[in-house]
C-alpha cells in the first residue's frame, strides 16, 4: 500500500515485472544506502560503491563496495524468478570470497582500474577526506587475507526455498565471511517512478565456533598474547615491504621511462599495483593504467575511462572511428581489450621473476617502451575525438 501525499486514500501498488538484474545492479550502485547492511554487520555500515562487474577468476562480481575504513563488500543480484539463479547463487558468492582471500589491496585497484575507477582511495576521499591511505591499503589487504568481507545475496522477491540456501551456507561451513539475505522487490508507483522496499531475510555473524577432533597423541599448543602480536606485527612488516616494494618499482619506471610528448603529465611513483597517465581534454576521465602483476611478473599498459564521462563517449569514438588503424599504430602485441566496453587497446607481457635484476630491466624497458607509444599514439586521437564531440554537441 501507497500513500502520496496528495491522496486521502491508499493506492495498491503493482510489482515491477520489468526488472532485470542489470537494473537491479545499477540500482546497488547508485543507492549503496539502500542496503539494510546496518542491520547484518554494523561494521560493514557506510559502504560506499566502487563498481560493477569487476572481475575475478571466479567471474565478474556484480556490484563491489567498500566501507570507508576498507572492509570489502561483495553484492550478488539474482532475480528469484530465474530457477537457475537460486541453484547457482551461493556456489558463486563463494567462489568470489575464496577468490579475493589470495588478493591485495593492489589487485583490487587494478581490476577496477579497467572498470573505469582509477583511484579507490580518491573515491572514499571525496564523501571522507580524513581516510589515510595506507591505513586504509592495509585494512583492505589484511581483510582480504582473512577473508573479513561480507557477503550479500540479493533478490527482488521471495520464493519457496530462499531460507534454504542460507542453511547451505552453514552446510558449507563458509562462515568465516559475514552473509546476509536481502530481499528488495520493486513497485511500479502511480504516476511514474519505482519504489524498492529492503529487508533482511537472514544473516549469520562472523564469529563462528568450530569443533575439532585431533587424532591420538596431538593436542593444541597454547599462544600467548605476545606471540599474538608477534605473528601480527610480522604481518605488518611484509606489508610495508610490499607496499615499498611497489613503490621502488614505479620508481624505478619512471626512472628509464623517456617520453617523446613533452606535454604529458608525470604521474607520482605510488605504493600501488599500477600508476595512471591522464589524456588531454577529458577532466581526468580518460587516462592509462601502468601495471604490474608481480605473482607472474606481468607488465601491461591499457586505456581505461570513467562510465559515463566524456572520456568514455571519446573512447568509443575515437575506437568506432578508427580503432583498426590505431591498434596498428601501437604495434608490438597491441589488441583489443575484449570484454571492455568499447574495447580500447591493451598490451601486456609476463617476464618472470621480477627480483632477478636482469629481467626486472628488461620488464621496465619494454614497459617504458610501450608505454611512451601508447601516449604517442593515443594522446592526440583522444583530443580529436573530444573535439568532435563537442563540435557535434555545439
Amino acid at each position: 500500500m501507497f500513500i502520496a501525499p496528495d491522496c486521502s486514500e491508499g493506492v495498491s501498488l503493482t510489482k515491477s515485472g520489468e526488472f532485470n538484474e542489470e537494473q537491479l545492479q545499477q540500482l546497488v550502485h547508485d543507492y549503496p544506502e539502500a542496503l539494510p547492511i546496518n542491520e547484518i554487520d554494523a561494521a560493514f555500515e557506510g559502504v560506499i560503491s566502487v563498481c560493477r562487474e569487476l572481475n575475478t577468476p571466479a567471474g565478474p562480481i556484480d556490484n563491489f563496495l567498500i566501507t570507508p575504513s576498507g572492509l570489502p563488500v561483495i553484492v550478488e543480484c539474482k532475480l528469484w524468478r530465474n530457477p537457475q539463479a537460486r541453484r547457482e547463487v551461493v556456489g558463486q558468492v563463494l567462489d568470489y570470497a575464496k577468490e579475493l582471500a589470495r588478493w591485495s589491496s593492489a589487485d583490487i585497484e587494478r581490476e577496477a582500474a579497467r572498470r573505469g575507477v582509477p583511484s579507490i582511495i580518491d573515491l572514499v576521499r571525496m564523501r571522507h577526506p580524513e581516510v589515510d591511505e595506507a591505513d586504509f591499503h592495509d585494512t583492505l589487504t589484511t581483510s582480504l587475507e582473512r577473508g573479513r568481507c561480507l557477503l550479500l545475496i540479493l533478490g527482488d522477491g521471495i520464493r519457496g526455498g530462499v531460507e534454504a540456501i542460507f542453511e547451505h551456507l552453514h552446510d558449507q561451513g563458509a562462515l568465516q565471511f559475514s552473509f546476509g539475505l536481502v530481499e528488495m522487490p520493486i513497485y511500479d508507483v502511480p504516476g511514474g517512478g519505482q519504489l524498492a522496499l529492503p529487508r533482511v531475510l537472514a544473516r549469520a555473524p562472523i564469529e563462528v565456533r568450530r569443533v575439532v577432533e585431533l587424532p591420538d597423541g596431538l593436542s593444541f599448543a597454547e599462544v600467548d598474547e605476545e606471540d599474538d602480536i608477534e605473528v601480527e606485527e610480522g604481518k605488518s612488516l611484509r606489508r610495508k615491504a610490499r607496499r615499498e616494494d611497489r613503490q621502488r618499482f614505479w620508481r624505478d619506471f619512471l626512472d628509464v621511462l623517456k617520453l617523446d610528448d613533452p606535454s604529458q603529465p608525470i604521474p607520482t611513483a605510488l605504493r600501488r599495483g599500477h600508476i595512471t597517465f591522464s589524456l588531454p581534454d577529458t577532466d581526468r576521465t580518460a587516462w592509462l593504467t601502468v601495471y604490474r602483476v608481480l605473482k607472474n611478473g606481468e607488465v601491461g599498459v591499457f586505456l581505461s575511462f570513467r562510465q559515463g564521462s566524456i572520456g568514455e563517449r571519446a573512447v568509443e569514438l575515437m575506437m568506432d572511428d578508427d580503432g583498426v588503424a590505431l591498434i596498428d599504430a601501437l604495434g608490438g602485441t597491441a589488441r583489443h581489450n575484449v570484454g571492455r566496453k568499447g574495447e580500447p587497446p591493451i598490451d601486456n607481457r609476463a617476464f618472470g621473476d621480477l627480483s632477478d635484476a636482469a629481467i626486472r630491466a628488461e620488464a621496465l624497458a619494454w614497459l617504458a617502451d610501450r608505454t611512451n607509444t601508447f601516449i604517442n599514439v593515443l594522446r592526440p586521437a583522444i583530443r580529436s575525438a573530444v573535439a568532435d564531440i563537442e563540435e557535434a554537441d555545439g
